[in-house]
């Protein structure tokens, strides 16, 4: 089912998760339980991130050799899983970054086979690593370039003209980011690059973590002002130790509030994760109050926090 029809069937707000493949060479065992964890909040659909390849630098007998790896592949693999096994619908992340567009055609191809109904389109972040062009191949610059893409093969419209070519029936959706983008001016103009992956084909849009619930709601108000009617669904990342206080505000570009970081950073290490569940807790109850369409959880790994939430609001 399209994350769409979830949506709108629904009678009440519900609960979704975002998760990580593992390393390459990882056990699943560890990812299965996982979701096995997850499953106990019956979540409608959970999105799993996608990896490029990218630039590590590893010691050698003669110095250091640059390499290209992929650290974490299988996001195929384990939305065959979370699909077939669970049954939940999985909603894989495409990628502008490190991937052709023929490249993305043929996983969106073997998406289609495996019936997955949703794709989550980003441009991802830079892996200091880009792919060569080669023998006429191309990429996406920008996710509205990528949505644009898959919507053309919602169409029918492939790369190449195909005679009695099957149009794909994907539900599309898109990253908004409350605290701006960290390369957008202002949020309005941010906004404004919101309003183009709409325009080419977007369905609903899931948020960047963010701490303060106010970041959230100005967000849908200017995307409402800009004519953006699409769900709007926020993203919570759970503070979990003392170095995310830096770590997270580096790494994604956004706040963590002074109250916040002040009382994880007094306390001892061993209370971190409780402060920040209990922060959580209060984000969620709010926004659930205030009528938000469900709320996104990016989990990745553990659900040892997500499930100190959701007890402490009976979901």
């Amino acid at each position: 089912m399209k994350v769409t029809e979830h949506l709108e069937r629904a009678t009440d707000p519900f609960i979704t998760f975002e998760i990580i493949p593992p390393t390459r060479g990882g056990k699943l065992s560890n990812l299965l339980g996982l979701i096995e964890d997850l499953m106990a909040h019956r979540p409608p659909f959970i999105d799993i991130t996608s990896h490029a390849a990218e630039v590590v630098y590893e010691e050698v007998a003669t110095g250091y050799e640059k390499r290209i790896k992929r650290k974490r592949p299988g996001t195929l693999g384990v939305c065959a899983l979370v699909q077939n096994k669970f049954n939940i619908d999985a909603v894989p992340h495409i990628l502008c970054e490190g991937f052709t567009r023929q490249e993305t055609e043929d996983f969106l191809i073997e998406l289609r086979y495996l019936e997955i109904d949703n794709v989550l389109a980003i441009r991802g972040d830079s892996s200091g690593y880009e792919k060569r062009l080669e023998h006429g191949r191309s990429r996406n610059v920008y996710a509205s370039d990528l949505i644009t893409q898959i919507a053309e093969m919602n169409k029918g419209v492939y790369l190449e003209e195909l005679l009695d070519a099957s149009p794909t029936e994907f539900c599309i959706g898109a990253a908004g980011y409350p605290e701006k983008h960290f390369e957008a001016p202002n949020l309005k103009a941010d906004v404004a690059r919101v309003k183009q992956k709409v325009d080419a084909g977007a369905e609903y849009i899931v948020t960047q973590m963010f701490f303060d619930n106010g970041y959230y709601f100005d967000f849908v108000d200017e995307c409402r002002r800009q004519g953006i009617v699409v769900p709007i669904i926020p993203g919570i990342k759970i503070l979990a130790s003392q170095s995310q206080v830096v770590s997270i505000p580096r790494t994604f570009h956004c706040e963590v509030p002074a109250e916040l970081a002040d009382e994880v950073m007094n306390a001892d290490e061993s209370f971190a994760s409780d402060i920040g569940v209990e922060w959580a807790t209060r984000q969620t109850r709010d926004l659930l109050e205030r009528g938000v369409p469900s709320v996104h959880f990016y989990v990745m790994q553990s659900a040892r926090l997500v499930n100190g939430v959701l007890a402490n609001l009976d979901v």
